[in-house]
């Protein structure tokens, strides 16, 4: 009887742990459980918010959660990467860039964030180029014309970007660095109120990522002058490189990345990121940023963290030598 007994208890523990790693299995996989926020630390109408609705479509296909774009745009993204920061309802990622994540950290001397602290790289999501243009209105067909106008007028000229510390301000700056050029910074709130004024001949250049500017460019209201990528691109192949006009081994691309709190779970972190890249190889996603020529990556996390750390190490050096400083 007592060996019955016993030869029922353990069958019966056996079915119940049985019936329960389903169920725990289950529970693991249900990871999200409710519509993911996608923050972007910027006014919506830039190259941030084009990247991160082409990688929250394929997503939220991919989790079965909806992913929203949230845009809090200001303080050079300090704001929005704070809130996140914070975050811990498993459910708030953020995207980062070459300015939250490799300027901002020695731009101010004091942050409301730790990039490598207090966040944990997902995936490399996307490269946009940067291109240089400027207003019809501006008499310079090329970048030799625009750095001999600008050298006759020091001072002079105006470019805008979408604020201290973007990537548009960057890449300026590292064009200013790289000519020995004298153009007036103008910081604004966004790519969206720039493009308003450089449109309408208020500002004289920028530096625009591709995917927010192509349809300007192809419509004849600005004139692109020379790419910040390395090679020309397929949807401007009579503008030449920035390395082709006189400057060898320059290149300036922006690029995107999506970053979770420090708090997320590992295990939600791991699905996030495997279905984000995913998401950034599928055909949907590639021929959305293909149309903008943004370049899709996708990667591990650990190959974006060596990323970052990469990049902030260039861009101290440029920051400190052009002495960019917080609005």
């Amino acid at each position: 009887m007592t060996t019955t007994r016993r030869h029922f208890l353990a069958g019966g523990s056996a079915a119940a742990l049985g019936a329960l790693l389903p169920f725990a299995a289950r529970a693991q996989a249900a990871w999200p459980t409710k519509p993911i926020r996608f923050v972007v630390p910027f006014a919506p109408g830039g190259s941030s918010e084009i990247v991160a609705r082409a990688a929250g479509g394929e997503l939220a296909k991919l989790l079965g959660q909806n992913v929203f774009v949230d845009n809090k745009p200001g303080a050079s993204g300090n704001i929005a990467m704070q809130e996140v920061a914070r975050a811990d309802d498993q459910h708030t990622i953020i995207l980062g860039h070459i300015g939250t994540l490799a300027v901002n950290p020695y731009m101010f001397d004091k942050l409301p964030y730790d990039p490598n602290k207090d966040f944990k790289p997902i995936s490399l999501l996307a490269k946009v180029p940067s291109l240089y243009v400027v207003n019809p209105s501006v008499p310079a067909k090329n970048l030799k014309e625009l750095v001999e106008l600008a050298r006759s007028r020091p001072g002079q000229l105006n470019y805008g970007s979408a604020g201290n510390g973007s990537a548009g301000h960057l890449a300026m700056e590292y064009l200013k660095m790289t000519a020995n050029l004298f153009i007036t910074h103008i910081p604004y709130r966004g790519t969206g109120p720039q493009l308003t004024d450089l449109l309408a001949g208020r500002l004289e250049a920028a530096s625009v990522g591709a995917s927010a500017i192509l349809p300007h460019i192809k419509a004849g209201k600005l004139r692109c002058i020379a790419t910040g990528s390395t090679q020309r691109l397929p949807q401007l192949p009579d503008v030449p490189t920035v390395a082709e006009q006189g400057y060898p081994g320059f290149e300036m691309t922006q690029w995107y990345g999506m970053m979770a709190p420090a708090s997320m779970a590992p295990a939600n972190v791991e699905r996030l990121s495997v279905e984000t890249v995913k998401a950034m190889k599928s055909s949907a996603a590639i021929e959305r940023l293909t149309q903008d020529a943004a370049q899709a990556v996708g990667g591990t996390p650990a190959q974006f963290a060596q990323f970052i750390a990469a990049e902030q190490k260039r861009w101290k050096a440029v920051v400190e030598r052009a002495k960019i400083k917080p609005e």
